[in-house]
């Protein structure tokens, strides 16, 4: 028997976590446990109902998702938080990083990509969205093709194009479509690119974040 994801909501606006628990629901492995419309509520809902993953709205009125998550890591370092907002900014990303979240997806994202995210933060792995992923990645390909990643091996030819794909902004779907291959099989090949160029970790992100100046630490 297996465990469902115990997903918590949080968002502000009703229509928002109406469509989310709707799109949820017809998922067999994830569970909806909890809804909160501020990031107060969203904190004692979290001690309350201890979820696996916190689906986060970054801006909210009063406290910010960024400081709840903070709060939320804190306390319960165990539960996993993603980030679904309109902002699609390097600073709320980075900032949302630091605060502990392991992944950030816009809310204009495909409910397939939403879904892949959920599961991917509930195993402690970091979903990043194309757009995001483009510009970790197009740093990485203006070093040239020569250049071998950080743990010694290069990637392969099709890991390559997907890194392309990835830095033009393409979704996971659009990359499958456009290389006939599966969803599924795109997610491992970009799994595996993060994984070589250092980048798969919370940790990695932020570090790259800060040597690039999109963010200081005090």
């Amino acid at each position: 028997m297996s465990t469902k994801i115990r997903l918590l909501l949080v968002d502000d606006h009703q229509v928002v976590r109406a469509g989310l628990r709707m799109l949820f629901m017809a998922e067999d492995d994830i569970e909806i446990v909890g809804e909160a419309d501020n990031a107060r509520e969203a904190i004692a809902a979290v001690r309350q109902l201890q979820p696996d993953v916190v689906l986060m709205d970054v801006v909210m009125p009063g406290m910010s998702g960024i400081a709840a998550t903070r709060s939320i890591k804190a306390a319960y370092p165990e539960t996993n938080v993603l980030a679904l907002t309109m902002h699609e900014d390097e600073q709320y990303f980075f900032e949302m990083l630091m605060a502990g979240a392991t992944g950030y997806v816009p809310k204009r994202a495909a409910p397939d990509d939403l879904i892949s995210a959920i599961r991917a933060v509930s195993q402690g792995h970091v979903f990043l969205y194309p757009t995001l992923a483009k510009m970790l990645v197009e740093d990485y390909l203006k070093r040239g093709e020569s250049d071998q990643d950080p743990s010694g091996s290069t990637l392969t030819p099709r890991e390559r194009e997907v890194l392309t794909h990835i830095a033009e902004g393409h979704t996971n779907r659009e990359i499958a479509d456009k290389l006939v291959i599966s969803v599924k099989t795109v997610d491992r090949h970009r799994e595996n690119i993060m994984r070589k160029l250092d980048l798969h970790s919370r940790v990695a992100l932020v570090k790259y974040a800060i040597s690039k100046g999109l963010i200081t630490v005090d």
